[in-house]
């Protein structure tokens, strides 16, 4: 049977697969569904239209699927999906989406969520990420896959973040960070790629090799934008074994919106 401490409070609408553990004091609403082998601390709070996955660990003191911090919200049943195998630490405050943002905010597999992290409506998270305390991603904002975001990160509203990128402790994102690019400041500015990232994941030395020409087209040129894409993509040509990663990198410079920008 499902292992509910005494003193938690579970709707009886609540479907949590029978491994599921729930810590005392949690509340769980009537309308969240949680897969198995998931476990949930003390003192939490899930309500909304939240579906959560397999083998997640949530510790104590979270506020997952209440109603986006959005003035124009009016009660619609909006979601929170967070995938499998995420491990969610103290104090972390995930908001379901939102009418005009696709109704959804999302959370991946595999990702390590420190604590006091807030994902506001209509975020969409990839997977095996890694949030440090204190990130914090207005809404609409997209966070691809293999992403590590330092302490006091502060993603502004409908920013994108890149596969493979990284930021630096205390940064502030107003513009799109590219994928595979190391960001410090405020405002953030682009410091290198992050290579040593890219070696642990197995990229081999051509691939590593183009991001380099990469880092050379976007930030050590002097290049328009517009050419510094022409550049990359001859890239994918001399080095076939790149292409996805090139191909990757121009579709998503080329949905940079010209008022945000990237960063530079």
């Amino acid at each position: 049977m499902t292992q509910v401490h005494p003193t938690a409070l579970v709707d009886p609408g609540a479907e949590l697969d029978s491994s599921v553990s729930v810590g005392p004091y949690t509340v769980i609403g009537p309308h969240v569904k949680v897969g198995a082998g998931t476990n949930i601390g003390a003192h939490c709070v899930i309500e909304g239209h939240t579906t959560i996955g397999r083998d997640n660990r949530i510790f104590q003191f979270n506020s997952l699927g209440a109603i986006p911090q959005d003035k124009k919200y009016a009660g619609e049943p909006c979601e929170l999906v967070i995938g499998d195998r995420n491990t969610v630490r103290e104090f972390c405050t995930f908001n379901i989406g939102s009418p005009t943002g696709g109704a959804i905010t999302s959370v991946g597999n595999d990702n390590w969520i420190m604590a006091y992290v807030h994902l506001a409506h209509d975020c969409r998270v990839g997977n095996h990420t890694i949030f440090a305390n204190n990130s914090q991603l207005a809404g609409h904002v997209r966070v691809d896959d293999w992403v590590i975001l330092g302490g006091f990160t502060v993603a502004h509203q409908f920013v994108r973040i890149g596969a493979h990128a990284m930021t630096a402790m205390c940064s502030l994102l107003f513009a799109d960070l590219p994928p595979f690019v190391m960001c410090q400041g405020q405002p953030a500015g682009a410091r290198s790629m992050n290579y040593e990232g890219l070696r642990r994941r197995g990229f081999s030395a051509p691939r590593i090799a183009a991001v380099k020409g990469m880092h050379k087209a976007l930030y050590r040129g002097d290049l328009t934008l517009e050419r510094a894409m022409q550049d990359i993509a001859a890239l994918g040509e001399q080095t076939p074994e790149a292409a996805p990663d090139v191909a990757m990198m121009l579709d998503f410079l080329k949905q940079s919106s010209p008022q945000r920008g990237i960063v530079r």
